[in-house]
């Protein structure tokens, strides 16, 4: 299936782009994706926290991903 990434903050750098197409099984979950991340962009692995938001709704762990999905990665956030 193809997914359309989008990056914000930190993950914008790490992608080196606002948007990438990824492939993956059918099948693959949240999970899969951040593996598959992290596989590709060693870089991802050094984030604390990051969050992924399906369709502009915020992620379950195991939730499943569909064809075309839509994922946002969003970043832990800092400042005061």
């Amino acid at each position: 299936m193809q997914l359309t990434i989008l990056a914000f903050g930190i993950t914008r750098y790490i992608l080196g782009d606002s948007e990438l197409k990824l492939e993956l099984p059918d099948g693959a979950n949240v999970e899969d994706l951040k593996a598959e991340l992290v596989r590709r962009f060693p870089e991802f692995s050094k984030l604390k926290a990051l969050a992924l938001a399906v369709n502009s709704e915020y992620a379950e762990k195991g939730q499943a991903l569909y064809e075309r999905d839509e994922v946002a990665l969003i970043p832990p956030v800092s400042g005061g």
